[in-house]
């Protein structure tokens, strides 16, 4: 009784979908997970999935955070594209490549696109995406949840300021990461 009781409160937990966003600064990149941003690396070849120069911010999501994925910004979906894979543990950074994922192109109204991969990790076996191409999304909006642990990835054009750190806690919805310039 007390195990079935635990587990069922830990579901209820994992699965808890607060309410979020408000107005933020104009051309500000809210982060698309809860969790701590893992790394900030600057892709200067355009071998990444946004196809150019990039900043690459990932975020950790273990257990224990919302797992409910959130828009970083503004925008219409140009693409939604899912790839099966492993399931590495997501705070690897193999996780990245060779992991199961789900990745969701966004055109912004000053035509710039960013890149979030959804990526599963060792327990998350389901990755649910509710959004589709020709959408209109604005930012802070739901898209997505991954179950039980595992990374988002944030692609952003070069020439973004990116004002998040590795070991930062973030909040999904919430906390800027960046701006577009």
């Amino acid at each position: 009784m007390i195990v079935a009781c635990s587990v069922t409160l830990f579901v209820v937990f994992f699965f808890r979908d607060p309410d979020r966003g408000g107005s933020v600064e104009q051309n500000a990149v809210l982060s698309p997970a809860d969790g701590t941003i893992l790394s900030v690396q600057r892709l200067e070849d355009g071998n990444n999935p946004l196809g150019e120069p990039a900043v690459k911010v990932s975020i950790f999501m273990s257990v224990f955070n919302v797992h409910v994925n959130r828009i970083p910004t503004d925008g219409i979906i140009k693409d939604v594209e899912y790839r099966r894979g492993r399931f590495l543990s997501a705070n690897l950074d193999k996780a990245s490549e060779d992991n199961e994922n789900n990745r969701i192109t966004i055109e912004t109204s000053g035509s710039r696109k960013i890149v979030v991969i959804q990526i599963a990790g060792l327990i998350a076996r389901r990755i649910a995406c509710w959004v589709k191409e020709n959408d209109h999304v604005v930012q802070s909006q739901r898209f997505g949840l991954i179950r039980f642990g595992s990374r988002l990835e944030v692609y952003l054009p070069i020439s973004s300021e990116i004002i998040s750190e590795s070991r930062k806690k973030v909040r999904a919805g919430e906390t800027i990461i960046g701006y577009l310039l």
